[in-house]
């Protein structure tokens, strides 16, 4: 009996220790709360690693971001994607954007494949609420949108930003006062666009609370992307009275626009960082800040040239300035405040880290590319085999090998601007990237040359048809009105946002729609055209010819192109946006 009885209590020991150590299937030990922490992840548009005030910028004011800087964990070498879609794409499911078929900011290329698992989609399966308010970017129509994909909670802007040809024309092209999308429908907002980003997820957020569930709110705001038109007039005097000259770089034509375009980005950045204090002050008033992973970061490189620490380069481009960028994680319950990880890590990073942090797991049926640095960021001795980090976009249909690619060994980094002369540099003792060493370490440039095409292939070989971007869905009861914008289009004519193009399209079951056609120039009397399964449908412009309509499409079940044409005989445009509407 007695050997009985210690058998018993030896199991029960073992069992309470299993539990005391139970770790998720990311390897993370539970909150000490017992509960998992909320996540707030704020992303701002275009903002550089030198743009704030904690990385030694000689005039913008951000005390609040270089607070939370000092109250968490830094990682000292972050890396992004050189522009914000492939950025997204990574960010919201853990793997390279080339395996997400997100490849670029336009043109149909900025579309994520719908078979993605997002952090939203994982997190609101373990109980989290979730929401986004600003960009998201990786497609605007079913089954793309962010409800599509995870988030019960949405406020957001059509495509890459306001004042795009993704928002609506009656809009203004303005960031005061902007028509946004709750949930899929359109809105009327009041005040600057940042101040309702915030102000939205703070209500998310206040909401969560008094249910008691923990959320995830993505706060990512379309500031500072240009244009540089419609910024806080109070902030935008201040920064004209201080002068930006110390932080312009470069020699323009126009030192004057450039010195105004930068005030009205720092006053931008400003308005980003009065809100981040407003959030912080609300999560200590509402008692949620010591469970609570804050983190803050930016998509890419700034979009003009300016103050960006000590690195070269800006968005669009491979060299550090355009992909290396800031990362703070703030967490009080759980990470020291100031410390610094200088560990290489990356966008494709971020999904295993907050599951892991969330004791959730990572999806099993695909390739995961990042790993979780919750252990890093904890300060842990814990092994971190070396690996090496890669980043590139393309514009066109398929990536070509080594075209605007960086690869960032724990040491060395090898990157191509065009794909025939390639650069390597000594990142941890140059990280401005002033000395060339290809020349000097063959050895070196052939051995990540070959890294970097197996990464290519791996990355290219994803699905069949791997950069075949993915198809509007129409038809169905998750979005009958569909708005079809130059965001999406394919080009078949003219060059950037392009004057003609087509949607691919795949009808779900056979239906019939109405289609009022938005024309940015007025083309009173003009005829309208759309083409699709081999039949075309006719209709007219009306009134003082900003609009048209073309009735009673009728379209069989599968996938075609459609597009539509505008024409007075002599003349061929196409069309700002078509609203479909299921009849």
């Amino acid at each position: 009996m007695q050997r009985l009885a210690t058998s018993i209590i030896l199991t029960l020991l073992a069992g309470l220790l299993h539990l005391s150590c139970h770790r998720s299937t990311s390897g993370s030990v539970q909150s000490t709360t017992g509960t998992p922490p909320n996540i707030i992840l704020i992303m701002t548009d275009d903002q550089g690693y030198g743009d704030l005030g904690v990385t030694g910028n000689p005039v913008i004011e951000t005390p609040h971001i270089d607070a939370l800087a000092r109250q968490g964990v830094s990682m000292s070498h972050f890396y992004v994607s050189p522009v914000c879609s492939p950025t997204r794409a990574s960010l919201m499911t853990g793997r390279y954007n080339y395996r997400t078929r997100v490849v670029d900011t336009y043109q149909g290329r900025s579309m994520m494949d719908t078979e993605e698992v997002t952090l939203a989609e994982v997190l609101k399966g373990r109980g989290f609420r979730t929401g986004i308010f600003g960009k998201w970017h990786l497609g605007d129509t079913y089954p793309m949108r962010p409800n599509d994909q995870g988030f019960e909670e949405a406020l957001v802007h059509f495509g890459g930003g306001l004042a795009q040809p993704s928002e609506p024309l009656h809009n203004n092209r303005r960031y005061t006062d902007p028509i946004l999308y709750h949930n899929g429908e359109e809105v009327q907002t009041k005040g600057y666009c940042t101040d309702v980003y915030f102000d939205r997820a703070l209500s998310f957020i206040e909401q969560s609370r008094q249910q008691r569930k923990p959320f995830f709110a993505y706060i990512a705001t379309n500031a500072p992307h240009d244009p540089f038109h419609d910024v806080p007039e109070e902030l935008l005097a201040k920064y004209r009275k201080k002068g930006v000259a110390s932080a312009l770089r470069g020699d323009f034509p126009n030192p004057e626009k450039r010195a105004e375009d930068l005030a009205r980005i720092y006053a931008m950045v400003d308005n980003v960082d009065q809100n981040v204090g407003k959030l912080l002050q609300k999560l200590d008033e509402w008692d949620l800040a010591e469970n609570t992973i804050l983190i803050f970061m930016t998509d890419n490189g700034p979009q003009t040239t300016r103050y960006n620490g000590p690195f070269r380069g800006g968005k669009g481009q491979v060299w550090e300035g355009g992909i290396r960028t800031c990362y703070y994680m703030r967490w009080p319950g759980r990470l020291k405040a100031g410390a610094v990880s200088d560990r290489p890590v990356a966008h494709i990073d971020i999904m295993p880290t907050l599951l892991d942090a969330a004791g959730a797991p990572l999806p099993k049926d695909r390739v995961i590319d990042g790993r979780s640095f919750l252990p890093l960021v904890e300060g842990k001795q814990v092994e971190w085999p070396d690996r090496t980090l890669y980043m590139q976009w393309h514009r066109g249909d398929e990536p070509k090998p080594f075209v605007a690619f960086a690869a960032r060994a724990p040491r060395y980094k090898l990157l191509s601007p065009n794909g025939e002369k390639f650069e390597l540099y000594d990142v941890l003792n140059d990280p401005g990237e002033k000395q060339n060493l290809a020349d000097q370490l063959p050895e070196v440039v052939e051995k990540m040359k070959a890294g970097y095409m197996t990464w290519y292939r791996n990355v290219s070989g994803t699905r069949p048809n791997n950069y075949a971007k993915p198809r509007i869905v129409l038809g169905t009861d998750h979005e009958t009105t569909t708005r079809l914008s130059q965001q999406d289009w394919i080009l078949t004519r003219g060059q950037g946002w392009g004057e003609q193009g087509l949607w691919q399209v795949e009808v779900a079951k056979p239906a019939s729609f109405d289609a009022e056609v938005i024309l940015d120039k007025p083309h009173p009397g003009w005829q309208l055209s759309m083409s699709g399964s081999g039949k075309t449908f006719r209709g007219s412009v009306a009134g003082d010819g900003t609009k048209g309509t073309i009735p009673n499409i009728t379209l069989p079940a599968g996938k075609t192109d459609l597009q539509v044409s505008l024409s007075n005989g002599e003349k061929e445009v196409g069309p700002y946006q078509v609203i479909l509407k299921r009849r």
